[in-house]
């Protein structure tokens, strides 16, 4: 079964960093791209970076300034496969605020993003920017 776990998100004030992290786990051998997407109030769901297994990175382009995305070694227990991922915000503002998603490729997935069809989604993690 594949467990996708946000962390990380809060309020903070403008031009504040948050770091989020991800534990994924479970996922079948031939997911290799990674991403974090996010969505605003009352808008669609928009893709913000993804990463591959050999750390190739791709951004949204009106993100990729402020927004770093990174990764912990894959491990392997039995069968079960692990990773982490990371998504270091910087100068936030006001307008960033919104659930953030960790997301592992599915094949068919319904979602592309970056060149990766995506399908296991965490449960969101909230980050609010105010002053």
């Amino acid at each position: 079964q594949v467990q996708v776990v946000e962390s990380g998100g809060g309020a903070v004030s403008p031009g504040s960093s948050l770091k989020l992290s991800c534990s994924a786990s479970g996922y079948p051998y031939n997911s290799n791209c990674f991403a974090w997407f996010r969505q605003l109030p009352g808008k669609e769901v928009e893709g913000i970076a993804t990463i591959r297994g050999d750390g190739t990175a791709n951004y949204a382009d009106s993100l990729r300034d402020r927004f770093t995305i990174s990764q912990g070694r894959a491990t392997r227990s039995g069968d079960i496969l692990s990773h982490s991922l990371y998504l270091q915000l910087d100068n936030l503002k006001p307008e960033d605020a919104a659930t953030y998603y960790c997301v592992v490729e599915r094949a068919f997935g319904p979602t592309y993003f970056g060149g990766c069809r995506f399908g296991y989604w965490g449960q969101g993690t909230q980050v609010t920017v105010s002053s």
